[in-house]
């Protein structure tokens, strides 16, 4: 080595772009380290690169002072060290320099591997240090390949992966085409630092709007809230810290030209963009546009809102599959009901009809007086009548008339048949008729006692 090491060093600060400090830092600890592990030398060894011409660096090694025992390679007994250095004394720590012409070819070729391996570490931790306080950035990068699912592109120093989780459904993604990607994330990995790049995410919307409004990035502007689905449709909520300034017109610009572009970088999809409001009522109105809203009803915790819509604008509050009452929902951070006016007439009519109802049923009253308890004597007992009257029970008995008529208290014997009558057997009319009970004796005594009409 001479001393167009320094001049090496500085080559590799322009290339590299790694500060010189930095290089002469990696190097003195890959050179101490190739030396120490070449000449199995004690204590602790230090080099020192010299800017110096002819001198590329210098070699020390460090060792402490012991009174008797030495319990360390990088220790010296008081008595050796007296001999070197009469003024040493136990725990000192003794300098030397060592020769620097130990170095033969293979350690001279060790020291070239590790002075290269520590150069790339440091070029790692540098670019890891670089694109993590880039987080949240927008880049445009050039797609190389593909690795099973997910693409690999070029955004400058480095190769950034956009995972399969990242990406646009539907969004074609070309050798060597140019895309722009937000940076989410930054692995350390084993062959160096590994950036995850983003084009689903919401953020992503924001750092492009960023970049086409000035009044965005001056704070005029400012975007409060963004639901999006990734492809298809997306709803961003702007407000304006100047009275002067129009948020909405700011965003579109003159003839739609900064949301052209915006919409262009993301293949065509969809961008409505609605003014936010302190009052949710408005806001939610504005969420749901281009829908026409009735009437808005918040709950009492202000986490659901009932909306309701013209009967023509149901299909329009709602989207297809849901979309625009989703994106809304997610933008104003509310759930949202969506109902027609006729399913609100419809309700409003079945829960008068209810109350109509419940108002014309009759009121359960209690007796003014509590009922007199029966006797046992006057309790109808369905036993009893049986026993006074079974024929009740069994008209069709086929026992003989007469001794029905007999058992029977209180029933006329009919007289014998005439010689030419017909017999008990020849008919069924001649059995005799059942006697009558006490109550249709009652009811007949009444029904012959002559009544009395009021004049």
């Amino acid at each position: 080595m001479n001393g167009d090491f320094m001049d090496a060093l500085r080559q590799l600060e322009r290339e590299k772009e790694i500060p010189l400090e930095s290089l002469v830092e990696t190097v003195e600890k890959a050179l101490a380290s190739a030396y120490k592990k070449h000449t199995k030398a004690g204590g602790n060894i230090r080099v020192q690169i010299e800017p110096v011409k002819g001198v590329a660096f210098k070699v020390f090694r460090d060792r402490h002072v012991v009174e008797s025992e030495v319990t360390d390679q990088g220790d010296i007994l008081l008595a050796d060290a007296l001999l070197e250095y009469p003024d040493a004394k136990v725990g000192d720590l003794l300098t030397e320099e060592v020769n620097a012409a130990d170095f033969g070819r293979i350690a001279a070729q060790t020291a070239k591997q590790v002075v290269m391996q520590g150069i790339r570490d440091v070029e790692r931790q540098r670019t890891f240090e670089e694109f993590l306080g880039r987080v949240g950035e927008v880049v445009s990068g050039v797609i190389q390949r593909r690795d099973q699912r997910s693409i690999i592109m070029n955004i400058g120093k480095i190769e950034a992966v956009l995972p399969p989780s990242e990406q646009v459904p539907g969004e074609p993604y070309h050798f060597n085409d140019r895309v722009k990607v937000i940076i989410l994330d930054v692995r350390h990995e084993t062959k160096g630092p590994q950036v995850i790049v983003s084009r689903s995410s919401p953020q992503l919307i924001l750092r492009l709007f960023e970049l086409e409004v000035p009044e965005i990035e001056d704070g005029a502007v400012t975007i409060r809230s963004i639901a999006r689905e990734p492809g298809k449709r997306t709803k961003i909520a702007v407000a304006s810290e100047d009275d002067k300034v129009d948020p909405i017109g700011a965003c579109v610009g003159q003839r739609g030209s900064r949301v052209l572009a915006v919409v262009n970088e993301l293949h065509e999809e969809k961008i409505d963009i609605v003014r936010w409001d302190n009052k949710l009522e408005k806001f939610v109105e504005a969420a749901l546009s281009p829908a026409k809203v009735s009437h808005i009803t918040l709950s009492e915790d202000h986490n659901t809102a009932m909306v309701v819509v013209p009967d023509n604008q149901s299909s329009l509050a709602i989207g297809i599959k849901g979309q625009n009452v989703r994106l809304a929902a997610r933008l104003c951070g509310l759930k949202i009901e969506i109902r027609n006016e006729t399913q609100i007439a419809e309700l409003e009519a079945a829960q008068d009809d209810t109350e109509e109802a419940a108002a014309e049923e009759p009121a359960t009253m209690e007796a003014p007086f509590p009922a007199e308890p029966m006797g046992e004597e006057a309790q109808p007992s369905i036993t009893q009548d049986a026993e006074m009257n079974p024929a009740s029970e069994n008209p069709a008995s086929e026992n003989p008339a007469s001794e029905n008529v007999a058992d029977t208290p209180g029933a006329e014997v009919p007289s014998a048949p005439s010689d030419g009558a017909a017999s008990p057997n020849d008919s069924a009319d001649t059995r005799a008729e059942p006697a009558p009970s006490d109550t249709d004796n009652a009811a007949a005594s009444e029904a012959e006692t002559p009544t009395h009409a009021a004049a």
